[in-house]
């Protein structure tokens, strides 16, 4: 039987592309027609889009799906969309769905996974799994044992990121070793990147896609619009088709062949290990001069202004100078507030001890 998700069947690396949400037929054929003609025939769009807080769009829902079917039919493309109920597959399988994905806010509870899966139950249709948004392999991996056990074999997974709210760069955390680390249990499954939802701004898209390739992703999911500043859902994270042409056009791969090929790829997959280890270690040692520097805002060194009303707060002692200079070297002891004015106690690193008036 002829897979969709079979890595030997592709020689280059897998591109699905498509608006983050489907709005209206008009943009719907607009973003497929730009696509279709660089060679892309995979297309991805959201019809129902689970959001964290209400009151963001969450999709047009089953009126996008007969738009969907049209698409399909003027540009013989193939159609993925994202599910969270039984009720959504039931749906999209009578609209003639191709691909099927099960979204990250999906993947981290094992009562829909189950329920999705098994609504699926006797259906030969690909499905992607997303990983979970909070960083729990096991959670990835349980939800893709439980569609192979009933019966799924078309798979693949799909590494969008993860939540982390100390990132200040992506929106979704990548950390690239709990993907290396999924590929370990399951080395026959294609592991596809989405670098929109990890990038969260179109600028970063590129570097992520790039770095998806160098760890040996097997494709790309990517979203993109034909008006993104106008789009209904995360428009800074969505390209247009003709730069996402561009950027498909500057993406490397690497063609490398073994004779020891599985050997050779598992020190492949330890040496990602170590990169993605040094990298974490320098994200740690970043985030600590930034904490370091916003402790420097409390203090007084070298003639900057220190803060005494946060410090009188906080109750912190902070000391500053040149322990040889009894003028310079400082702690701040009592800081207070008088009927005749405000007053700081200090004492040097000698013990001494005395009173300013301000």
């Amino acid at each position: 039987m002829e897979t969709l998700f079979n890595k030997n069947s592709h020689s280059k690396p897998l591109i699905i592309a498509g608006p983050c949400s489907i709005e209206t037929p008009e943009q719907l054929d607009n973003t497929v027609q730009e696509l279709v003609s660089q060679g892309i025939n995979l297309i991805r769009g959201g019809v129902w889009k689970p959001r964290t807080r209400p009151g963001s769009f969450e999709g047009l829902g089953s009126i996008a799906l007969p738009w969907i079917q049209e698409i399909k039919n003027k540009y013989t493309v193939k159609f993925a969309i994202e599910v969270a109920s039984a009720q959504h597959v039931e749906e999209a399988l009578a609209h003639e769905i191709d691909i099927l994905w099960v979204g990250a806010r999906s993947t981290v509870n094992p009562f829909t996974v189950q329920e999705i899966a098994e609504s699926l139950k006797g259906v030969n249709i690909p499905v992607m799994i997303k990983n979970p948004v909070n960083p729990d392999l096991s959670l990835w991996i349980g939800a893709v044992e439980r569609f192979q056990k009933i019966g799924i074999q078309d798979l693949a997974v799909i590494h969008r990121g993860f939540s982390n709210f100390r990132d200040q760069i992506h929106r979704n955390s990548p950390l690239w070793q709990i993907p290396i680390e999924f590929r370990t249990h399951f080395p026959d499954l294609m592991m596809i990147n989405d670098p929109s939802h990890i990038s969260g701004k179109r600028d970063l898209v590129p570097i992520i896609a790039q770095k998806a390739l160098d760890l040996n992703f097997d494709g790309l999911i990517i979203e993109s619009h034909c008006n993104p500043d106008q789009a209904w859902s995360d428009a800074a994270q969505q390209l247009t088709p003709k730069n996402l042409e561009f950027m498909l056009s500057q993406l490397k791969t690497r063609k490398v062949k073994f004779e020891a090929a599985e050997m050779l790829n598992q020190l492949a997959e330890i040496r990602s290990q170590i990169d993605q280890a040094d990298h974490d270690l320098l994200e740690a040692l970043h985030r600590r001069m930034q904490l370091v520097e916003k402790i420097g805002e409390y203090k007084s060194v070298g003639g900057m202004q220190y803060n005494w009303r946060a410090a009188k707060r906080w109750n912190v002692k902070v000391y500053g100078g040149n322990q040889n200079n009894s003028d310079t070297w400082w702690s701040l002891k009592e800081n207070y507030e008088g009927e005749t004015g405000s007053f700081t106690t200090y004492n040097n690193y000698k013990g001494e001890t005395w009173t300013t008036h301000h």
